[in-house]
């Protein structure tokens, strides 16, 4: 695991700043050259501008001047490019950590925000790839100690022993450039630089990964214990089911492939009863792991079905719609329906990490994200503003999206929305994971909205329903004096604009009641309400009056629009 966030790799004038550590032959420069190019920045090769500024190659530098000389210099340049050149890619040479002072510079330059990307390869071709070059001083002879003897492979090896534990330490993320070709390895490098990490603090503390190509870290994420894999997945999401396996199977984990059905038909106990099923018969264990890919329901059933095996074994949530990447996959909810209510039977159990990979948004179609931003919207409404002053000004492009729009569109809207929406469930649940108190106000606009579904057989959409439950929640808000007219209409306003549900005419008010009672914010007899006091200003209502609510659910019918 990575012990430094990704999120904070972008300096402030935006450019992405990286350090490659890694092996001679590792392919540091060829692939960071070819990155820096990808991402538009920079690129910087330290033993390179050692050879300028000495106007000797490598080599000759170590035969004329000596090793120690050599670092001494190397030193130098490191120091510069860490603190004049901070902006850009930089490949450092393969023992240039090994000093002390350029280790403590490199410590300091992830102290201020830099990130260190330790490339690994594959022993065998590395080594293959170092020797047959002539500028590998310290693969020939007995420089840098080595023993007389030993031919240049068994000295790269001795290195590859005693730097490897000095890369890890001090890497960031670890990107593996096994089994890939120099372009593929330089594409997942300028992913990596354009990912934002959100932690989840609290008693299980994990990281949720947005942006393009986060799913190289499902390895990362599952640990080398893990022998076993469940991948959960959807139907409509095969390509990406797919693509993990691969990845999976890559990593030497073996994958048991579990189909279950699309949306809230795969979130039932008879679903779970047959994955329960699959793992006994292929023999989990508590050291196998759960990885659940697909929408919120997916997600859900996959965190319920590894909360349960055993008593809980590890778990990675890998979401492909925008409302399972800002909503169901993260925060430790688990759970599935019954025919009595929605999440009724459920526990709390944190991921091992979240991995929401923007690459797979370009699959969607237009209904399936726009329901996404119900629950984006309900973030800006109980805590931040500025997603909300986004969602107004991109309107527009937003609803209608296509899967098909520029890699540019998806990064500069769509990972902003999905980051400032994380973050704000990322500190209601660090604080409060088990729904005791502030966590509460994530259910804006929920009470109602779960209703809906289930008078609705889960026809409507999760995002849908939620929208109406806002417009709804607003108005008692209204109606008991704690908010004005305009904010209310503002969320009408606003949601529309959206392509989201403002009304809703199905079911009776005594349908609604009895199911807003069975809600999981209900506290015996009394009903209970997220309302509130402004933007970004929830607040619990608890036993409002019996005709607040009836009004209010007068008020989201279309019928009663001109009557309000």
């Amino acid at each position: 695991m990575p012990k430094h966030s990704l999120g904070k790799q972008r300096h402030s004038s935006g450019i992405p700043r990286a350090v490659i550590v890694g092996m001679p032959g590792a392919g540091k420069t060829r692939i960071g050259k070819e990155a820096a190019g990808l991402i538009g920045v920079p690129f910087r090769d330290s033993d390179r501008m050692v050879e300028r500024e000495a106007a000797l190659t490598i080599p000759e530098i170590f035969e004329r001047e000596g090793e120690e000389a050599f670092r001494e210099r190397e030193r130098q340049v490191v120091h510069r490019l860490l603190t004049d050149f901070p902006d850009g890619l930089v490949a450092l040479g393969g023992g240039a950590p090994m000093t002390s002072a350029v280790y403590e510079d490199l410590m300091g330059y992830r102290d201020a925000g830099g990130v260190v990307i330790y490339l690994d390869t594959d022993p065998e071709e590395a080594k293959a790839r170092a020797t047959r070059v002539e500028n590998r001083p310290l693969l020939k002879g007995d420089a840098g100690g080595i023993q007389d003897g030993s031919n240049p492979q068994d000295r790269w090896m001795e290195l590859y022993g005693k730097r490897r534990p000095v890369y890890e330490s001090l890497a960031d993320v670890t990107l593996s450039a096994r089994g890939a070709t120099a372009a593929v390895t330089a594409r997942r490098l300028s992913d990596a630089l354009s990912q934002r990490v959100v932690h989840v603090s609290g008693h299980e503390p994990y990281d949720v990964y947005i942006g393009a190509g986060v799913s190289n870290h499902l390895k990362e994420l599952l640990g080398d214990e893990t022998v076993r894999v469940a991948l959960i997945h959807t139907g409509p999401v095969q390509r990406h089911a797919d693509h993990a396996r691969t990845l999976l199977r890559q990593a030497g984990y073996r994958v048991s492939d579990i189909l279950i059905p699309d949306a809230e038909a795969g979130k039932t106990l008879g679903v779970a009863q047959g994955v329960w099923t699959r793992l006994a018969e292929e023999g989990f264990t508590r050291s196998d792991a759960v990885v659940g890919l697909g929408g919120g329901a997916a997600t859900d059933l996959a965190g319920f079905i590894a909360s349960t095996w055993m008593r809980g074994i590890r778990y990675v949530n890998c979401p492909t719609s925008l409302l399972a990447m800002v909503d169901a996959s993260v925060g430790g909810k688990t759970g599935v329906n019954i025919p009595q209510g929605k999440n009724l039977v459920g526990s709390f159990h944190t991921p091992s990490g979240v991995l929401a990979d923007l690459r797979t948004l370009r699959t969607l179609p237009n209904d399936i994200f726009v329901e996404g931003l119900g629950e984006v919207a309900k973030c800006g409404f109980i805590m931040d503003g500025k997603i909300l002053t986004t969602l107004e000004e991109e309107a527009d492009t937003l609803r209608a999206f296509r899967g098909d729009e520029p890699e540019s569109w998806l990064e500069s809207i769509a990972e902003d929305l999905i980051e400032r929406t994380v973050e704000v469930k990322a500190r209601h649940v660090s604080v409060d994971l088990k729904e005791a108190g502030i966590r509460e106000f994530l259910n804006y606009g929920h009470t109602l909205g779960h209703a809906i579904e289930q008078v609705e057989h889960f026809r409507w959409r999760h995002g849908q329903a939620v929208s109406v439950g806002m417009v709804f929640a607003a108005e008692l808000s209204r109606l008991t004096g704690h908010i004005d007219a305009d904010l209310v209409d503002y969320h009408r306003r606003l949601l529309s604009s959206l392509g989201l549900r403002t009304t809703w005419d199905g079911g009776t008010y005594e349908q609604v009641l009895a199911l807003m009672h069975r809600d999981k914010k209900a506290r015996g007899d009394k009903l209970r309400f997220v309302i509130l006091e402004g933007i970004g200003r929830p607040i619990h209502l608890d036993d409002p009056p019996e005709e607040a609510v009836h009004e209010a659910f007068r008020r989201i019918r279309s019928k009663g629009e001109e009557d309000r």
